[in-house]
């Protein structure tokens, strides 16, 4: 890998988070994990040079690589110019993913993600009107933990109560740091998220912006009780007539809520506002 990317004068972008992933048993590892089929129509966001793109072709119907670096798109579209089950763009996958939504519910992501932007990715899938039915990425390990972390723990937070409204996670794994070039100061893993049925996700658009807006707010300063928190953009009554609705204590802290918890509670708080009460305020 080293010499074909001397040989092409491609020099890698720290910015760009590009650090690929060459180990062929953690490659098989992650497309085994997402159990694919013929039927299947893969998005790979950040594809590099290709090996984990040729392992998809290999067992999905149809796949879209996104890649933002001009020079790796030119090599890709050379190396599969004979695959025509492969779509592949020159993109900034957040902004196209922000300025075209589609319906995604039909697809898998498989992904060796940019460290840069993987937390804002599959937020951004979450949160979506029409999520992937799968997600396996590959991501930092610190990223990891924060989606498998439980209440009262110090990883739990935004990022995990944002992904896991929408997502159940699945089986995931480690990959050491030697496993990528360049290699990488930290350690990476795969994980897998499957779209939870309909009956256990947020009814709507609305409710789910009440959700992250009570999430957000809730974690933006840990250490305050939520009560006090939720008083800058709810009244008082509203909120005592919520949290004893639910038996929560007053002087509870986000940290301590699990996440059918917070969707109890938007739907709570979400109510008064129906009755002609002004829109939630922005999402802090």
């Amino acid at each position: 890998m080293r010499q074909f990317l001397a040989n092409r004068n491609i020099r890698l972008t720290r910015s760009l988070g590009q650090n690929f992933l060459h180990d062929g048993n953690q490659l098989h590892r992650i497309v085994a994990a997402a159990g694919l089929s013929r039927e299947d129509n893969v998005l790979e966001i950040g594809p590099g040079l290709g090996p984990l793109t040729e392992r998809l072709l290999a067992e999905a119907g149809h796949v879209l690589a996104i890649e933002k670096d001009a020079r790796l798109e030119t090599w890709l579209a050379e190396r599969f110019r004979n695959e025509p089950r492969l779509e592949l763009r020159h993109a900034d996958a957040l902004d196209a993913l922000r300025a075209q939504p589609r319906d995604w519910s039909s697809w898998t992501v498989v992904s060796n993600l940019p460290y840069c932007v993987a937390s804002a990715l599959i937020t951004e899938f979450a949160l979506a009107t029409a999520p992937p039915k799968r997600l396996v990425v590959t991501l930092q390990l610190e990223v990891a933990r924060r989606l498998a972390a439980k209440p009262h723990a110090g990883d739990y937070g935004v990022l995990t109560l944002l992904v896991r409204q929408r997502y159940q996670l699945g089986p995931w794994f480690r990959i050491p740091a030697t496993c990528f070039f360049p290699q990488p100061d930290v350690d990476s893993a795969c994980v897998r998220l499957d779209r939870r049925p309909d009956s256990e996700q947020l009814p709507d658009a609305t409710t789910r912006q009440a959700f992250v807006h009570v999430v957000k707010r809730g974690f933006s300063e840990r250490r305050k009780r939520l009560f006090k928190l939720l008083r800058r953009d709810w009244d008082e009554p509203a909120l005592e007539a919520a949290f004893l609705a639910l038996g929560l204590d007053a002087d509870c802290r986000a940290e301590q809520l699990d996440l059918h918890q917070f969707q109890a509670l938007a739907r709570r708080l979400l109510t008064p506002r129906s009755a002609g009460a002004p829109a939630l305020p922005p999402t802090p």
